[in-house]
């Protein structure tokens, strides 16, 4: 299964302190907007973290299927929809289900066995 690219979203109190201290740490912006409370950062070794002010409860896993580490289009993924099949058949809970008649931009949540939340979501056509 091919879940695309990899980060951990952070649910953040204040998204200008927690930018300044990520900076700090070598993380710039690849995306995102502060102004809408949501930003997307990367340091030198690729790692990506995302921080959110007021948008989710905790932290979480997320992987962004069709995109690669540099949120490059990739040619060859999986469909979040088909990733959604997969786990189902497989008996994982999938929460707020995505219809599967439908295309492009979709998301959806599931829970591993301990409760962390891990966010799928596809940005792509």
């Amino acid at each position: 299964m091919k879940l695309g690219a990899f980060s951990i979203s952070l649910a953040v109190k204040d998204i200008h302190v927690s930018n300044a201290f990520y900076e700090k740490l070598g993380f710039s912006k690849m995306g995102g907007d502060i102004e809408q409370k949501w930003l997307i950062l990367k340091n030198t070794d690729g790692t990506i973290i995302g921080l959110f002010e007021g948008m989710f409860e905790k932290n979480l896993m997320t992987f962004n299927p069709g995109w690669d580490k540099d949120a490059t289009e990739l040619e060859d993924f999986d469909d979040i929809r088909k990733i959604q099949q997969k786990l189902m058949s497989s008996g994982i809970e999938v929460k707020e289900p995505i219809d599967e008649s439908s295309t492009g931009v979709a998301h959806f949540m599931i829970e591993d066995p301990d409760g962390n939340p891990i966010l799928l979501d596809q940005h792509r056509e």
